[in-house]
């Protein structure tokens, strides 16, 4: 997961923010469905996202060996700017939300996307009727062990798997 900077308040940022009218809607926050001419954009975000990780952590980070192609066919991927800054990929599961990936390029960090990605996946939650979001972050990702408690995620265990060493996270939400 990369850098998501902002705050977060009970009534999300944004909130009803779209063409459509609907704050839990695909364009609220300004997001919308990843489609297949997205695919190169989606790959070239997520690779700058997590490219200054790859040193640190010693591997090549899960999310840049992802099937973009399969995750904007299946509707797990959404955007947001034009071009695409910023991108969400989840994916529902019975009991939760899980949010596989948050990336934001590098040179747009600072701009609040990052929040705003993050308020999208709990309004998008709240839209399929579930009540909790899980994650997890590489432990040397460290940075976003600052990030996600302050948007209501809290650590719920930490576990090695091969050479990743994950720190994993989950959201209630009310």
């Amino acid at each position: 997961m990369t850098e998501t900077p902002g705050g977060h308040g009970d009534q999300p940022e944004g909130y009803g923010e779209t063409s459509e009218g609907a704050g839990d809607a695909p364009g609220a926050f300004g997001m919308r469905p990843a489609v297949a001419a997205d695919v190169p954009q989606v790959k070239a975000v997520i690779d700058a996202a997590f490219e200054p990780y790859v040193e640190r952590i010693g591997v090549v980070p899960v999310p840049m060996e992802a099937d973009h192609a399969a995750n904007v066919a299946a509707g797990r991927v959404f955007v947001t700017g034009e071009p695409v800054l910023g991108l969400v990929v989840v994916e529902e599961r019975p009991d939760h939300l899980y949010l596989d990936i948050v990336a934001v390029r590098p040179e747009a960090h600072g701009r609040g996307i990052g929040g705003r990605l993050l308020r999208f996946v709990d309004a998008h939650a709240r839209a399929l009727g579930l009540h909790e979001i899980r994650l997890y972050t590489n432990a040397m990702m460290w940075e976003n062990q600052k990030i996600y408690p302050r948007y209501g995620y809290e650590m719920t265990e930490r576990r090695v798997t091969g050479p990743y060493d994950r720190l994993h996270y989950r959201k209630r939400l009310g």
